[in-house]
């Protein structure tokens, strides 16, 4: 049941033991529910304001599902760093939504969620029902990697949230000219943790050695095969006008590859957008509806 800030707390076993950790906003509706799957170093917070938009809605309200994955959030730190990898968090989320009962649902992957959307459109699409990639896509642009390597080592650790609050606004604050004091303020809260030893980053720190280590100066492996998998399920691209991470022509590749691609471009944002801003819940609900009644018209059209 959900309590008073509108969701319940979900801990199940990853295939490896490891105790993991999910938000759960609302009940089973009418729609799809959707899985929300965070960035690099970020946790089932960021999805906050949107899963209760999501979940809250009168006419059709969703379940949403928001992930820790391994070493973020409430989800517990792996002693093995090399499993901080996409495909093991991969499976992690498949075991997720094995104990939730879950089949199918809408995916919306921020960053490093939307590379394991890829992962998962090869382990198992049937369970993509539709997809909101948000400022993610098959290529990924060295100056973006180069950016999170920069502000991540070392990682800040104020000593008050006014000084994590400046110190995100030093990092991203270029990018970023469209937020207001509130949106930072939001953004702090999802990020840091009070602890013990202060206000601190909540993630593993170790996370920090699997980016570190990239050598930006050699091409990345570009993930257009795994993309090509998701050519007949909906999709939603979301990108900053200002992203370092996912290039416009890379957008426009996957527009050309993808028939019915459907973006939207979030001007004064970089990477990644935030999707409790501006019109972006709205965008992202007229989706999904569009995209269940796509479903439903499909599947009435094959039983008829």
């Amino acid at each position: 049941m959900a309590d008073s800030e509108g969701f319940s707390d979900f801990f199940y076993a990853a295939p490896d033991g490891l105790q993991l950790h999910a938000r759960i906003y609302g009940e089973a509706g009418t729609g799809w529910p959707v899985i929300c799957l965070p960035g690099l170093t970020r946790n089932a917070r960021d999805f906050h304001e949107l899963a209760l938009h999501l979940s809250g809605r009168a006419d059709k309200p969703r379940k949403v599902i928001a992930f820790d994955y391994r070493g973020r959030g409430q989800s517990a730190y792996d002693p093995d760093v090399s499993h901080y990898n996409v495909g093991v968090e991969a499976g992690d989320i498949l075991a997720g939504l094995a104990v939730l009962g879950i089949d199918g649902a809408a995916f919306i992957g921020t960053s490093r969620g939307g590379l394991i959307i890829h992962v998962l459109g090869a382990l198992r699409p049937a369970a993509l029902k539709a997809i909101v990639l948000n400022d993610i896509g098959p290529v990924i642009e060295p100056a973006g990697l180069a950016h999170i390597q920069s502000y991540l080592d070392p990682a800040p650790k104020p000593k008050s949230p006014g000084e994590a609050l400046d110190a995100q606004r030093g990092a991203h604050g270029r990018d970023f000219p469209a937020l207001s004091d509130h949106d930072w303020e939001r953004m702090v809260r999802a990020i840091y943790s009070q602890t013990d030893e202060g206000l601190l980053p909540d993630f593993d720190p170790k996370l920090v050695d699997t980016v570190a280590g990239l050598d930006l100066s050699q091409p990345l492996p570009a993930l257009w095969t795994q993309f090509d998998t998701l050519a007949a399920i909906p999709l939603l691209v979301i990108r900053g006008a200002n992203s370092r991470l996912l290039s416009a022509e890379t957008l426009a590749q996957m527009q050309e590859r993808h028939p019915g691609l459907e973006t939207i471009t979030v001007s004064g944002q970089g990477h990644a957008p935030f999707l409790e801003t501006g019109e972006l819940p709205a965008g992202i609900t007229r989706f999904l509806d569009r995209a269940d009644s796509q479903a439903r018209e499909e599947f009435q059209g094959k039983t008829k």
